[in-house]
């Protein structure tokens, strides 16, 4: 079985949304590995005294235990186009760290990146939960590949809310907005719904 991991936003030595990273990694130790424990990442991460103010991304890997945990300058990707892919046998519930069957997607298309559907409901993007703007509400997909920490916090908080969403009802939003938790959705860049092809 592949290794999984969280990826943490750390912001002038801070760890953000540490107690939803925390649900998601105990719950996937105890799905996948029986576990009975539990995990503090607070007692777990501990920043290098040579990294200062500024945004840093923080990688934890864990199986039953943690494996290890890198810091790295992070680097935004630029999305300006996203492709609907059709893909109805994909599994992606915990955050593995083997993407395969996410990355073979991505490959095949001329965009930026890809919109999962399955089933004919929209999911994820390929590294990222959406949101989709219908002109007053944020609304993300009720039927995600991964259930993602800022997408927890935001439904929470009663940022956005979740609704099914097929392809099919592109046509009622006007913004597709990609978040996750280097992606900050106060701070994210939505796209025009004509972006997505």
């Amino acid at each position: 079985m592949s290794l999984l991991f969280e990826t943490i936003r750390v912001v002038d030595r801070i760890p953000f949304n540490l107690d939803y990273h925390n649900a998601r990694l105990n719950r996937s130790r105890r799905a996948l590995f029986g576990c009975a424990d539990t995990i503090d990442l607070k007692e777990v991460i501990r920043i290098p005294d040579d990294i200062g103010k500024g945004e840093i991304k923080c990688r934890v890997e864990y199986a039953e235990a943690i494996v290890q945990v890198e810091f790295d300058t992070y680097h935004r990707r630029e999305i300006k186009s996203l492709s609907l892919v059709e893909c109805d046998s994909i599994e992606y519930d915990h955050k593995f760290v083997d993407r395969t069957c996410i990355e073979s997607l991505v490959k095949v298309v001329p965009t930026d990146d890809i919109l999962i559907v399955m089933h004919g409901r929209i999911t994820d993007a390929s590294f990222a939960n959406v949101v989709f703007h219908d002109g007053t509400k944020w609304i993300t997909p009720s039927t995600p590949l991964l259930f993602g920490t800022a997408r927890a916090r935001l439904l929470d908080n009663h940022a956005i809310v979740a609704d099914e969403i097929k392809k099919s009802d592109l046509r009622l939003f006007t913004k597709v907005a990609l978040i996750n938790a280097m992606l900050a959705f106060e701070e994210a860049r939505s796209l025009d719904i004509d972006s997505v092809v």
